[in-house]
């Protein structure tokens, strides 16, 4: 990170210097690290600016030039979910930075990270990488400027983009420009993005398939006459044997081996053109065309190249990596990592390094394919695990090497606590997948869904000496557990510290379509054996069940189901999980166009979905989450009126709120009430008010009044901090 440190390991130069807008960790969960360690391993001098002051090229200099490259990378999320809160206003602090500093990233930090390695040394290679990026490669709506964007690669003038996990690309890229191969050659690595001129194709092999409109007849095509009385020439020369009399060569049968192989062939030398930035910038439906495709072509087995236009240059996508082998992952993960922030820092407390510190991160990747989520688009559908020898030496590690550990291990898990070594069970099958969702509608019967390797991993890390306990910290996926009681019991009796996350999201059918979320029918089966468990455990043990306000397709209604079901379950939600659209992600589309990107699009006849948008229509979804609070009841009841269901009015248990309002209570929302009214306006209740998202805050925890045997919820005196 210094001059200093160069010094004393006897470098004159960094071979590759990796900008980040986050504090420098020495852990794998921290992405520069991870990248790092790596490109040690292969033998390169790393260096590792974090945090640089964006305002001049001083800090980009501070280790001199990069014999091979710069690789820019924002940090462990988007710099502008980092940065602002869903109603666009800048956080206080940041989870990554020392002492949770604000303010030590800019804005759209690779774009602008790019541009200063440009000045800081002319002619140095800039890749960039990282979830900002991964999201941006192609043209993509922006919540915080409210419009659609360009890919982030015109932008930030970089010379290629990683998207994905980036192993593979990042290894190659440095051996090959170590080998003096210049990046602007460099065009045949999967999971690598970068501009080209209009019309570049790699080679003449390459065929163009067109996807910029949609609603355009397909080829004519001339079909056989069944009522024929005489065979064209070339059947009857294959029938007989003879040569054709025009000389050609006779048919030849092809077998269907070929045929699959000459497909195949094909469809690797194919690009599909989508509709460009300046055509999906001013048109909602060919932006929701250009979604829906690129999520289909989202399947490292058969997924084609993607090229879309910016002006007069291209954005030329190769197709996503393949995922790592166990072995592979298991290698990322072992490197020689310190396992804390760098020294620089001294006592400072960074917040991200503290929640994470004592966790263990076991796969990767998630097939849920969640529409609000954003995991598929970086990591994929296909789950990559490690082996259960190096989790377990991970946690030695951790016990032996990590300050401050007592005993407890907050997590084992990633992006879902229960994916673990799950896969389809043909690899056949998977490669020609075109599912956006393995779980969705209902799980599919090629899906394994044996929590047997779990089992085994939980059971063994506890038996490692010097660990006391062991929590799941990451969400379960509540669909894939019922599957497996066996884990259910293993995860109750063992691993849950008086209260397990879980999230059902919602409870109205037609919002959960949107989400790609299962129904809460799903939810039901899970909380009875839940609570079995715990009773044969002898433990009093909760859900907390998490929920989104304001996603596509959400009508007052559904909040209003929802919150009659909370009530009824004694569910207080503290606070609120709030849709945020980020970039690429299918509800982000929803919201943005009010299509329905999961079915097939149309200019005629397509499925509308409302976005809620507006500010008013915003706090009222978050009201009916909150139902509890006093504050929100004046503009409950102003809605529950307009809605026609005063009779929820009132004191009794079937009634969501009361007629009463304590003293010194509800003042700000009966001021809205009030401005509405002299404005002749009341509370919309319908989906297309399009309103804005509430608040990026992390998930919310629950608070329960009591009741617990007989709803899940928790008792006051339990209350979650």
């Amino acid at each position: 990170m210094s001059r200093a440190e160069m010094d004393a390991l006897g470098w004159d130069s960094c071979d590759i210097i990796l900008i980040t807008g986050d504090a420098y960790i020495d852990h794998p969960s921290f992405g520069m690290a991870l990248i790092g360690r790596l490109l040690e391993a292969q033998g390169f001098r790393v260096g590792i600016i974090s945090q640089p002051d964006w305002n001049s090229a001083a800090d980009f200099r501070k280790l001199g030039k990069p014999n091979l490259f710069y690789g820019v990378t924002a940090g462990n999320m988007d710099s502008m979910v980092n940065r602002y809160t869903s109603d666009r206003k800048i956080r206080s602090d940041d989870a990554y930075t020392p002492n949770a500093e604000p303010n030590k990233r800019p804005d759209r930090a690779v774009t602008v990270y790019a541009q200063r390695c440009r000045e800081a040394f002319p002619g140095v290679p800039v890749v960039i990488g990282s979830i900002e990026a991964s999201l941006r490669r192609i043209a993509h709506y922006d919540y915080w400027s409210d419009k659609v964007r360009r890919s982030v690669l015109p932008d930030s003038k970089a010379d290629m983009l990683i998207f994905g996990n980036a192993e593979r690309a990042v290894v190659e890229i440095a051996h090959r420009l170590a080998r003096g191969e210049k990046i602007g050659d460099i065009r045949d690595l999967r999971g690598t993005a970068f501009m080209v001129p209009p019309g570049w194709l790699p080679s003449d092999q390459w065929d163009v398939m067109d996807s910029t409109e949609v609603d355009t007849p397909g080829p004519l095509v001339k079909h056989a006459d069944p009522y024929a009385m005489e065979e064209p020439a070339s059947q009857s020369a294959c029938a007989t044997g003879e040569a054709p009399v025009d000389g050609g060569q006779p048919i030849r049968i092809v077998s269907r081996a070929e045929r699959l192989a000459a497909r195949k062939e094909r469809r690797a030398h194919t690009v599909i053109r989508l509709p460009s930035y300046e055509q999906v910038k001013d048109d909602p439906v060919l932006y929701a065309h250009a979604s829906r495709t690129f999520h289909l072509e989202s399947n490292p087995g058969n997924a084609r190249a993607l090229v879309q236009a910016h002006g007069e240059r291209d954005v030329w996508l190769n197709p996503p990596p393949f995922p790592l082998s166990t072995e592979e992952l298991d290698a990322v993960y072992e490197s020689p990592f310190a396992r804390r922030p760098h020294p620089s820092y001294g006592d400072a407390k960074i917040p991200a390094w503290e929640m994470i510190r004592f966790s263990v991160n076991i796969m990767r990747g998630c097939f849920g394919g969640c529409t609000f989520c954003s995991i598929t688009e970086h990591e994929g559908r296909i789950i990559q695990s490690r082996s259960e020898d190096s989790i377990i030496r991970e946690i030695e590690e951790m016990r032996d090497k990590t300050p401050g550990f007592t005993g407890v291990v907050t997590d084992l898990g990633g992006p879902t606590a229960n994916m673990y070594h799950l896969k389809c069970k043909d690899e056949k099958i998977e490669s020609a997948c075109r599912r956006l969702s393995c779980v969705y509608p209902d799980i599919c019967e090629n899906m394994g869904t044996d929590h047997a390797p779990l089992i085994s991993l939980y059971r063994r890390a506890r038996a490692i000496k010097g660990v006391k306990r062991i929590t799941i910290g990451s969400g379960l996926r509540y669909d894939l557990a019922v599957r497996s009681p066996e884990y259910i019991k293993e995860l109750v009796t063992h691993h849950v510290g008086g209260y397990l996350k879980i999230a059902p999201e919602h409870t109205e059918e037609g919002v959960l379509s949107k989400m790609m979320k299962p129904g809460i029918g799903t939810y039901d089966r899970f909380k009875q054996l839940f609570d079995r468990f715990s009773r044969e455990a002898g433990k009093e043990q909760y859900l907390i069940p998490y929920f989104i306000a304001a996603h596509p397709g959400t009508e007052d209604v559904d909040m209003l189901n929802l919150a009659l079901w909370l009530k009824k379950n004694n569910f207080r939600l503290d606070q609120v999980q709030t849709f945020l659209p980020t970039p690429m992600a299918l509800a982000t589309t929803m919201y943005h166009t009010e299509r329905n990107p999961l079915k097939k699009l149309h200019r005629q006849g397509a499925e509308v979905v409302g976005s809620v948008r507006n500010g008013l229509q915003r706090k009222l979804h978050k009201a009916f989450l909150r139902y509890h609070d006093p504050e929100n009841w004046p503009l409950l009841r102003e809605a529950l009126k307009k809605m026609g269901r005063a009779d929820l009015i009132g004191n009794g248990k079937k009634q969501l709120i009361p007629a009463w309002q304590p003293a010194g209570t509800g003042q700000k929302a009966a001021a809205i009430v009030a401005r509405q009214g002299r404005e002749g306006q009341a509370p919309r209740t319908s989906a297309c008010g399009r309103q804005q998202r509430n608040s990026a805050s992390p998930r919310s925890p629950v608070k329960g009044p009591g009741g617990f045997g007989k709803s899940g919820s928790a008792p006051r005196k339990k209350r979650t901090p």
